[in-house]
């Protein structure tokens, strides 16, 4: 039986596995740190975020300091039919529930992930990410990919496209909040995912990004 990921704990920073007292808690987190998009509703339900405890425990992260969560992020085990095909979140993640979550993929797919505006560039992004890492090269999964937001690209689309903006994203001639941290973070971007999710600040764009695990050992091998 795959094992949780055991808590983490930096001074009075924990990295755990949410649990089910967690939900009410990672709403509210979720509602200040999406402020735009919980403004139309595209913020996880209590129901998704109990299917994701129930289903994949493992995957779900939270980061605590004194009692308070101040971060989140949500992840699922998928097989692409192909290698980088395209996708939208919503097929993607099972309608949002990780009913589609596979034990036997070879992806850990990243869906959500938030950190309070007060703690942000305070590396608990990156610290969740880590963490995210960590449990691909246990489980020995080869990668780890995402659909991240354009988040900036609503001030450049009048001018460019959104390839071009992330191309001069990855050559530091922008910096894009999302991307830019993702791409600090040992991420590739792979290429733009058109229609991936209702979002104004992207225009529903996304760049696939990937990592991939250095440990990973080939089950044909």
């Amino acid at each position: 039986m795959i094992q949780n990921y055991p808590n983490t704990k930096t001074d009075n920073v924990i990295i755990r596995n949410v649990t089910q007292k967690d939900i009410p808690k990672i709403i509210n987190l979720q509602k200040e740190s999406f402020a735009d998009m919980a403004a139309y509703g595209m913020i996880w339900p209590k129901s998704f975020l109990e299917s994701h405890i129930d289903i994949f425990p493992e995957g779900q992260f939270c980061i605590e300091i004194d009692g308070k969560i101040i971060g989140s992020a949500s992840s699922l085990i998928i097989s692409l039919k192909t290698e980088y095909m395209d996708h939208d979140w919503y097929n993607i993640t099972g309608g949002g529930l990780f009913i589609n979550h596979d034990y036997n993929g070879d992806s850990l797919y990243g869906a959500d992930l938030s950190v309070h505006p007060e703690f942000q560039r305070k590396r608990m992004g990156t610290m969740l990410y880590n963490a995210r890492k960590n449990l691909a090269m246990k489980l020995n999964l080869r990668r780890i990919i995402s659909g991240g937001r354009l988040y900036n690209y609503c001030k450049y689309y009048h001018i460019m496209s959104a390839k071009e903006y992330v191309e001069k994203v990855v050559k530091n001639e922008i910096t894009d909040p999302v991307l830019s941290f993702q791409l600090n973070n040992g991420f590739h971007f792979i290429k733009i995912l058109n229609d991936y999710l209702y979002d104004k600040r992207s225009l529903n764009y996304a760049s696939f990004i990937e990592w991939l695990n250095p440990k990973y050992i080939s089950p044909h091998y």
